[in-house]
């Protein structure tokens, strides 16, 4: 079964944790306390700070005793990340906590595997979570009242999550039965006729897993490939990247595409969405673009017009990144528009954006056997991209 680790600062926590791990038990879980204490007080814990921070690649001197409570904080996170990922008996985590508590668990819960349970017992778990969460399956909790003694509230609050992650690991949900490798693909509203007829040529070989081009989506999808949950990728909508690169709010990160350089998946990528950038309700849109071309996609969504100059760095962005990948690699490029509302006589469409975006990936292009260019004369939305993104698939996989 292995064990649930229950992680938090036992010098201001300590009733806390030995409650929640006492409950853990009495469900029928083994149970291990971690202390993550930044001032190296342990009193109680089964694993000490010491220990935890002596995983840090800078060694326990990296973690304990900075004057600097942020810097502190950062090092423990990284030094749990590696205690955890170093242990084979991890069956489920538990952390018990505030801000800074938060964010040094819910740091180290990022790098577990997906399905893996984790839950996060915070006084910050009723406002975003996002930091924390990112493309996670990890549960937040609302503590009600500060983690901060035993009283009537915190003993429910902590007995449930401890009843909860013991349930979890008791129970584990039994896999699928599917003989069908996993794909993953990308899809944007404005992409979504493409990823449907792919669905719908490739389902009976596949089982697809479609993620919504939001940020949080593209890194969902990576940390799945990470994982080794999902095999293969069709990676059509790449819109993340305008976002990261122009200010937007679906930005991704810069390890964008990281998972597949890393893991070496077979990939299918193109250039759907580029041309548009990502902002909320009309008057949240920075006032340094006021004189750009803007669509409103409804009243919470604004769509801004990529520049020729912008896609230009898009495309260079990104086939820097094509070009570290080694697994088998077919990108392709929609010469008749990249989105919906590219297509021409649509009010996106602009040719020489769209060639701006696709010479930069031309030009940066390093040729390899692994790896192929492609030009569809198409539209993204078009039957006839779907079945060459599929050709190029079913030749890779």
């Amino acid at each position: 079964m292995g064990q649930v680790y229950i992680v938090g600062t036992c010098d201001t926590k300590g009733d806390e944790l030995n409650f929640a791990k006492a409950e853990v038990e009495r469900a029928g879980v083994p149970a291990v306390l971690v202390d993550v204490s930044t001032r190296g007080n342990s009193a109680g814990a089964d694993i000490s700070a010491a220990t935890v921070a002596g995983f840090h690649p800078g060694g326990e001197r990296a973690v304990l005793g900075l004057d600097d409570r942020g810097a502190a904080v950062t090092a423990m996170g990284v030094a749990l990340r590696h205690f955890l990922l170093s242990r084979d008996d991890v069956a489920g985590v538990l952390g018990l906590g505030g801000s800074g508590n938060t964010a040094i668990v819910t740091a180290a819960m990022r790098a577990l595997p997906v399905g893996l349970p984790k839950l996060m017992v915070s006084t910050v778990a009723s406002g975003n979570v996002a930091p924390y969460v990112g493309p996670c399956d990890i549960a937040m909790m609302y503590a009600v009242a500060d983690v901060a003694g035993l009283n009537a509230i915190s003993r429910k609050v902590i007995g449930n999550a401890a009843h909860a992650i013991a349930g979890m690991v008791r129970l584990p949900v039994a896999e699928a039965p599917s003989d069908k490798p996993a794909v993953g693909l990308t899809m944007f509203g404005v992409t979504t006729p493409c990823i449907t007829r792919i669905r719908e040529l490739i389902d009976g070989t596949h089982e697809c897993f479609v993620f919504h081009a939001t940020g949080t989506g593209g890194q969902s999808l990576e940390k799945l490939v990470d994982s080794g949950l999902i095999t293969s990728v069709i990676d059509i909508t790449t819109t993340e990247v305008a976002d990261f690169l122009c200010g937007g709010v679906l930005a991704c990160t810069d390890d964008r595409f990281g998972a597949v350089i890393r893991t070496r998946v077979p990939y299918v990528g193109s250039v759907g969405a580029i041309d548009m950038v990502n902002f909320g309700a009309r008057d949240s849109v920075p006032e340094k673009f006021s004189d750009r071309l803007f669509h409103i996609h409804n009243p919470q969504v604004t769509l801004m017009r990529t520049t020729p100059a912008e896609n230009r760095a898009i495309g260079e962005w990104i086939v820097e990144r094509i070009n570290r990948m080694e697994g088998p690699v077919r990108f392709l490029l929609p010469l008749r528009g990249v989105s919906a509302i590219d297509a021409e006589g649509q009010p996106f469409h602009d040719a020489e954006a769209d060639a701006a975006l696709f010479a930069a990936i031309h030009g940066g292009w390093n040729r390899a056997p692994n790896r192929k260019l492609i030009e569809v004369d198409a539209h993204i939305n078009e039957p006839a991209f779907a079945a060459e993104a599929v050709r190029q698939f079913q030749s890779i996989v």
